[in-house]
């Protein structure tokens, strides 16, 4: 008999190779939303910052997560005005998707328990943690939100409106 074991109480993620890689927006996961295949959450999340626009099938076509993060964060490119105030909503819609598309996926979500799910890098103190733990960490906190939806314990918004 196997013991269960139990997961750390915050765990760390970033790299896809890490053990939970698979909650990187980068981790190669495609999702299906807005009647498009996209190759990542990564990718959904950029290009919607150019919705209805060009960009944002170019942006889908990026052959990398990297790639489509870079082009997303190209100020040559025409941001839309509403993009601070609607980036979470769209980010908690790709994590939805990523996460109920792939049921292995969402078995490990579940599988983090309790766990404080936590973006560590210094590359980004508003999705991440900062690297040094004076981040926002919008990221995992948008993740343990998903993870409390799947368990029932928060209701989902109703879409529309």
């Amino acid at each position: 008999m196997s013991e269960q074991t139990t997961p750390p109480a915050v765990i760390h993620f970033y790299s896809t190779a890490g053990e939970y890689g698979c909650l990187s927006n980068f981790s190669r996961h495609s999702i299906f939303l807005k009647g498009k295949r996209w190759p990542t959450s990564e990718h959904y999340f950029q290009a919607q910052k150019f919705a209805g626009q060009s960009d944002e099938e170019e942006v889908r076509k990026a052959n990398k997560p990297m790639l489509a993060a870079s082009m997303g964060r190209d100020r040559k490119r025409p941001l839309r005005r509403d993009w601070e105030g609607v980036k979470e909503q769209v980010m908690l819609e790709a994590l939805r998707a990523k996460f109920t598309q792939h049921e292995g996926l969402k078995a490990i979500l579940l599988g983090t328990g309790e766990a404080v799910l936590v973006e560590h890098t210094a590359n980004d103190s508003y999705w991440g943690d900062g690297g040094d733990g004076s981040g926002k960490n919008r990221l995992g906190q948008l993740l343990m939100r998903v993870r409390a939806e799947f368990r029932g314990s928060l209701a989902t918004p109703p879409s529309g409106g």
